[in-house]
């Protein structure tokens, strides 16, 4: 078939038809372990379907189930004496010193994400052997689904979790009347206790720990798990409620759970809540009362059918999820490996097979799981989303904001999900004000600052049990900066000068007020900060020592270069405060600046130092070139040399996430076919579940497609989605550029539902590599500016392509709500 005759066809099929079909996980077994389960969730309520036959189990969260409660004060008040002391103590280059003293500023731990039970569901085959066993997640409808067959008759189980109703739904069928026997009981991992309540009704209520050490930390000294509290400020309450309503049979309770004999069909209906009620409250004297909330959630839908619940659920779920397209066009006649069940079709995927389609069905995947895991104001994702099966979750399935809690959010904008953006943003302005208690108590300075661990309560100092934890990763104070990024980035897609007036630009002002104060003077007239780590990394010093404390780091600089920037702008935006703006100015000048070293590669240190690690999975220093827009192949070519070069060093191996900021990095490279290898990597099939981080080819997806550090951490699933939009899409400078970092291996496609900051909304198709039409569809009605390889036309408005040295640059003005089509030349 010719290209043009292609084309056509192409564009022809309706889109919901072409883009969005064959969204299926699937198999043919049951899961055996729970990196192979399917993760359902309304941003509350989470669960875990593994799909077994006679014992199915269902791993439940709720998402503001943590330890603890709220932040203590004044844990060590001797921390801000310590500050000149490291600092004289990296004036002599003494940095062994430094880390011990650095020991001291800091505060207590987080507290952790905690599981909240599971719900079991057994049916009694009597050794009977099933055949036709079948499981899925359809992400276009967040729905999975169990079916087998068992001497003749058909059963099936669909599962949802509803964001309107919020409740979860489990309908139970037979294919013949009366064949549908099971017991459903609950347990869990925290203190509980079980109870019927009527002859259909079962709770199960329960009450999370005061305090749960991290677990990569033990203490010689006391549990790591504790529920003493004599305050009534320390651990929540939780409720799991479950209604069943059946056809035909019966339904009974008693102290071993729900039992149902002989029915056709049977709805069960799940409640799950907490005393959670909010950051700065305590959760059991202050608490919400749990009970009357999961009453009030079965109350108000025990009369509402199966169907109505379902299509509510849908049209909630879809109204974001059905907002993005993407369809890479498979060019191959016949594609056996798009054929296979998701286990087998990602191992031939690993193993070379070409499959276009599972590509786009992981990049869907990501915006799946954050519309399932972001939806509860102040309660951001967290490093496993919201699915956790550990008392001691692997960090404390915690809030780790030296990059992880970022790239959770990296696809939001950009794949048109930007309410869920929400639950993040309201957190940052949570964290502020606990930020602004560290920034006295542990610093003497103004402003607010958080560190690199937080959790639901917004801790935001140094975390360490006040000396336990390692600097190189306890002390780094650069959170609040890179956090308010996002506040940016939001106004800059969406244009919301409220937003940007009332809520972002008073936090984006405070970080940098603590950073006006965190800043000296070296010997040479730079302004730098000191301390300064590049997170987890150490180096070798002069002496031949390793250390990870040093002055001026790469990342540290440029975070605060992004936040005096952007800070910058908004003031312009708001026409306000110039005389704040021009400190600001006048400060950034002053900034110790980029430097190339000796192999080329962009400096991470202040000085030309070897790294302990070459190839170490955190690539902190090349923040300018991702997330930030510091540096770029436009910009500033020699930087982005350098960065290249670096990227070279550290090689392509690494952790999930790691692999996953390395496909944006390339992608802001402008260097498709190297984005795309390493979406290749992170796609290898893997059933590693222990930490190691001396495996550097540890990285990959697990059968179910969640991400592997390993263990699981959820980051790499959404780093991995908003690479896949950067190759498409880039807008952080001050064009769109179209078809960025296209690898060779995307020859034809189309995608819809792309979001530019400015303002816009892109639909693009492509054919053999070269755009052939796109739509842009202005929001605020600002000038559109677009960076495209060849030439383009533009149809409604007055435009010239302008040769550049990268490309052609098109300049158009546009009226809000209008819709402007391209087509390449």
């Amino acid at each position: 078939m010719n290209q043009k005759r292609w084309l056509l066809l192409f564009l022809s099929v309706p889109l919901p038809l072409l883009a969005q079909s064959n969204l299926k996980l699937w198999y043919k077994q049951p899961a055996t372990v729970w990196t192979e389960a399917l993760p359902v969730g309304n941003g509350r309520m989470g669960a875990m379907v593994f799909g077994k036959i006679d014992n199915e189990l269902i791993q439940l969260n709720e998402s503001t189930l943590w330890s603890g409660g709220p932040v203590t004060r004044n844990v060590n008040p001797e921390s801000p004496t310590y500050l000149p002391k490291i600092r004289q103590a990296l004036e002599q280059e003494n940095y062994k010193q430094a880390v011990e003293l650095a020991k001291h500023m800091q505060g207590l731990y987080t507290q952790s994400y905690m599981p909240l039970g599971d719900l079991s569901l057994k049916q009694d085959f009597k050794g009977a052997v099933p055949s036709a066993y079948y499981r899925d997640l359809d992400i276009q409808k967040s729905l999975t689904t169990t079916r087998f067959t068992v001497n003749g008759i058909d059963y099936k189980r669909e599962l949802f979790i509803s964001a309107p109703d919020r409740v979860m739904v489990i309908r139970l069928t037979a294919s013949k009347p009366g064949q549908l026997n099971f017991d459903a009981s609950t347990s869990s991992q925290l203190q509980f206790q079980n109870t019927n309540t009527g002859k259909d009704e079962w709770v199960m209520k329960g009450k999370a720990p005061a305090r749960v050490d991290p677990n990569y930390y033990n203490s010689i000294n006391r549990q790591p798990v504790s529920y003493d509290d004599m305050t009534g400020c320390r651990g929540m309450r939780f409720q799991l409620r479950i209604k069943a309503l059946n056809k035909g049979g019966t339904v009974q309770t008693d102290k071993a759970g729900i039992h149902v004999r002989n029915a056709s069909e049977v709805l069960l209906l799940v409640a799950a809540t907490t005393s959670f009620n909010g950051y700065d409250k305590c959760p059991d004297k202050d608490g919400k009362d749990e009970n009357k909330l999961a009453e009030d959630i079965i109350r108000r839908v025990v009369s509402t059918d199966y169907l109505t619940l379902l299509n509510r659920h849908m049209t909630d779920y879809q109204s974001y999820f059905n907002r993005f397209s993407l369809q890479l066009i498979d060019t191959t006649a016949t594609n056996t490996n798009a054929l296979l069940p998701a286990d087998q079709r990602l191992e031939g995927y690993s193993k070379g097979a070409y499959d276009p389609g599972l590509e786009t069905l992981y990049c869907q995947y990501g915006r799946y799981l954050l519309i399932s895991c972001s939806r509860v104001p102040d309660v951001p994702a967290n490093l496993q989303g919201m699915w956790n099966k550990e008392l001691r979750a692997p960090w404390s399935s915690n809030y780790t904001i030296n990059i992880n809690t970022q790239m959770n959010y990296w696809p939001v904008e950009v794949t048109n999900l930007s309410e869920l953006h929400q639950p993040l943003l309201s957190f940052i302005g949570e964290l502020a004000k606990t930020g602004s208690v560290t920034a006295k108590e542990f610093y003497n300075m103004r402003g607010w600052v958080a560190h690199h661990n937080s959790d639901i309560w917004a801790i935001s100092n140094a975390v360490g049990d006040k000396g336990q934890g390692d600097p190189k990763w306890a002390n780094w104070n650069q959170g609040a900066g890179w956090l308010c990024q996002h506040l940016w980035e939001h106004y800059r897609f969406t244009g919301d000068r409220k937003f940007l007036q009332e809520s972002a630009y008073p936090i984006m002002k405070g970080a940098a007020q603590f950073y006006l104060d965190w800043l000296v003077a070296d010997k040479d007239g730079y302004l730098i900060v000191s301390p300064s780590v590049s997170p987890e990394n150490d180096f070798i010093d002069a002496k031949g020592q390793p250390s990870p404390i040093s002055v001026a780091t790469t990342m540290d600089m440029s975070i605060m270069w992004d936040l005096f920037t952007n800070l910058i702008d908004a003031s312009t935006a708001l026409n306000i405060e110039p005389e704040f703006r021009q400190l600001l100015i006048e400060k950034r000048a002053k900034f110790y600046p980029l430097h190339v070293g000796h192999k080329g590669n962009l400096q991470e240190w202040n000085k030309d130092w070897e790294d302990v690690d070459p190839q170490h999975r955190h690539v902190s220093h090349l923040f300018g070139l991702h997330p930030g827009r510091q540096i770029a192949p436009t910009t500033t070519p020699a930087f982005a040399a350098a960065a290249r070069k670096t990227l070279e060093i550290r090689g392509d191996a690494g952790t999930g996430w790691s692999r996953a900021w390395k496909i944006n990095f390339w992608a802001r490279l402008l260097d498709g076919n190297h984005a795309y290898k390493l979406l290749r990597e992170l796609l290898k099939y893997t059933s590693e579940t222990s930490t190691s981080y001396a495996n550097k080819g540890g990285g990959g997806t697990y059968p179910n497609f969640f991400d592997a550090h390993p263990p699981f951490q959820i980051d790499g699933n959404f780093g991995g989605t908003a690479g896949m939009a950067e190759m498409l899409i880039q807008s952080h400078l001050n064009d769109i550029h179209l078809l960025a970092a296209l690898p060779d291996a995307w020859k034809d496609g189309r995608v819809t539902g792309l979001k530019a900051r400015g303002g816009f909304e892109i639909a693009m198709q492509w054919t053999n590599h070269r755009l052939a039409t796109a739509t842009v569809k202005s929001l605020t009605g600002e000038v559109c500016k677009i960076r495209t390889g060849r030439p383009i036309r533009v149809k409604g408005a007055n435009a010239e392509s302008i040769a550049t040295d990268l490309g052609y640059i098109t300049s158009f003005k546009t009226q809000k709500g209008m819709v402007y089509t391209l087509t390449g030349l």
